[in-house]
């Protein structure tokens, strides 16, 4: 008997994120193809390891979109023209679902990177223990839904789902502006090195820490800026609110207020949630659920507004019910309430032990 083909995926775009995306497929068992406008990049993908052909794959299941925010709409049309689920992993989301209005794009943002730039750069596990966000709409087709959750969580990836304005709120807080901050003290300390060379040669855990972003590719970070401005301008705002509190308090020499100040920050660092529990810690929701678009992300945003981490999705049919049935797994501490939501919304929900 022979054995079941591959599941085959397509990858469009030959840098970090793409390369590291193949790595991580082709590790699993997928066939995987990567397409890219410059031949070379695609080829140095394959030569490395991290695809197996070079070029578009029609038969794709899936197709991934790696490529600039502003040049992912295109892509995804044309992908989606071909068949199969389509998402991309650009770091905005809002232009990019408005302008692929389609059921089977779901907008994905892997909060994954290093400072390694291009193909070369790409790691198999680099998405472990990374947040994937998703972004569908109510006019997302559930099973696309459902294939985007169940794959990036078999890369690793802790999936979250949120809507394409609220991913770019947030994101320009603990991604974009950081990434910036890291540019601005990077450059304020390269000039300072100049006229004292010593400078840089003291930049040790901490400095190196939070500069660590601004070696990265900076080509991608003029779309984004350009993609979510308005969201960028007002957390530097902010930041600049802080920093002009902070260097009150510093000037004021009041050691207390400084004192929670920092406290604070530690705490709330410290704080950072990490990834999965052990399946002993896990149940599975069952939600039974009409076969329509739309369901699946109402659920999974209702887990999201109550802060109810989903780290498995599964959507079953069966003949002797209607619809389908929507399987979450949660944390086994928080699966009653989010059973009681949903129940107080009209659904018919239960828990399960692993």
């Amino acid at each position: 008997m022979s054995e079941n083909p591959p599941r085959r995926a397509a990858i469009v775009g030959s840098g970090l994120i793409g390369g590291s995306l193949g790595a991580a497929l082709r590790a699993r068992g997928w066939y995987v193809s990567m397409f890219d406008e410059d031949p070379d990049r695609a080829a140095r993908g394959v030569e490395i390891g991290v695809a197996d052909r070079a070029g578009v794959d029609e038969l794709a299941e899936i197709t991934f979109v790696a490529g600039p925010v502003t040049a992912v709409p295109a892509v995804a049309l044309t992908a989606l023209e071909r068949g199969g689920v389509v998402t991309d992993v650009a770091s905005v989301k809002a232009p990019i679902v408005a302008a692929v209005d389609h059921p089977r794009f779901v907008g994905g943002h892997p909060m994954a990177g290093s400072e390694a730039v291009g193909v070369d750069g790409a790691r198999a596990d680099l998405f472990d223990g990374a947040v994937w966000v998703l972004t569908p709409t109510p006019a997302t087709d559930q099973h696309a839904l459902a294939t985007v959750h169940s794959l990036v969580r078999s890369l690793g990836a802790d999936v979250l789902t949120l809507a394409p304005d609220q991913h770019d709120r947030l994101v320009a807080t603990v991604s974009h502006v950081p990434h910036l901050t890291a540019a601005a003290l990077m450059r304020l300390a390269s000039a300072r090195g100049e006229s004292d060379p010593a400078l840089l040669r003291l930049a040790a855990g901490g400095f190196r820490d939070m500069t660590r972003i601004a070696a990265g590719d900076p080509s991608m970070w003029l779309d984004v800026c350009a993609e979510n401005r308005d969201a960028i301008l007002d957390v530097i705002d902010e930041l600049l609110g802080a920093l002009g509190d902070m260097r009150d308090v510093v000037d004021s020499g009041d050691a207390a207020a400084l004192e929670r100040r920092l406290r604070s920050a530690q705490v709330a660092r410290r704080s950072l949630p990490v990834g999965a529990p052990p399946p002993e810690q896990l149940s599975e929701v069952s939600v039974q659920i009409p076969d329509r678009p739309g369901e699946l992300a109402a659920v999974t945003a209702l887990a999201t507004e109550l802060a109810v981490n989903v780290y498995d999705v599964e959507v079953a049919h069966s003949v002797e019910e209607p619809g389908g049935r929507l399987i979450l797994v949660v944390d086994a501490g928080r699966a009653a309430d989010l059973v009681g939501a949903l129940e107080g919304r009209g659904r018919s929900a239960s828990v399960h032990e692993l």
